[in-house]
């Protein structure tokens, strides 16, 4: 099997406000407009109040406008950009666990692990799982040179992406006054947000 091909994918990076539904709002958003999401990371930035996704569709580039300003109408959301079409760095995770029940599969895997940027972080008797940290077509082909020996769980987080250089994603966004005494309250254990 050959590698995954990418040229039908694009990188979609929204700043959000870190809310309960904001993620429900988005991914019903993909799914009227019947577009799969390949991949979907989350996670908070420097600024507690702002999270960053970065959502990997299965789509042309002539959807990248019409998806970045369908999401740029939704409520919690504060900025939205299409990497595709900048310098940027992905990279995705992936955690592999492959049979190592003989010294033909140690060797193999050892051998494999030392051409890529993967490294072995635990060892069974009979499994070992590999990380492995890259680009979305290097984890694949590296994938397919692990299969033969035995592929027993994986797990993968998804692309995350970020400009390079001085292409700096970020905002000067404020909660409104009001929701954030709300969750400095919560986060203090006096209060929930509601």
């Amino acid at each position: 099997m050959a590698a995954m091909k990418v040229e039908n994918k694009m990188t979609v990076v929204a700043l959000v406000e870190n809310e309960p539904g904001v993620l429900n709002r988005i991914a019903s958003l993909f799914r009227r407009r019947a577009f799969n999401i390949d991949s979907l990371t989350v996670g908070r930035t420097h600024r507690p109040h702002i999270s960053r996704m970065t959502i990997r569709v299965v789509a042309g580039p002539e959807y990248a406008k019409k998806i970045a300003t369908n999401l740029q109408k939704l409520v919690n959301v504060i900025d939205v950009r299409v990497l595709d079409n900048e310098p940027h760095v992905e990279r995705d995770l992936a955690l592999i666990k492959v049979r190592n029940d003989d010294t033909e599969s140690r060797n193999t895997i050892t051998e494999i692990c030392d051409r890529y940027p993967a490294r072995i972080i635990d060892v069974g008797t009979e499994v070992v799982i590999i990380e492995m940290v890259g680009t979305e077509s290097i984890i694949e082909n590296f994938i397919e040179e692990v299969r033969p020996t035995g592929i027993v769980e994986m797990i993968r987080t998804g692309v995350v992406s970020m400009g390079r250089g001085t292409r700096i994603h970020d905002s000067d966004f404020q909660r409104p006054a009001l929701t954030q005494a709300a969750a400095e309250q919560a986060a203090n254990g006096n209060g929930r947000i509601v």
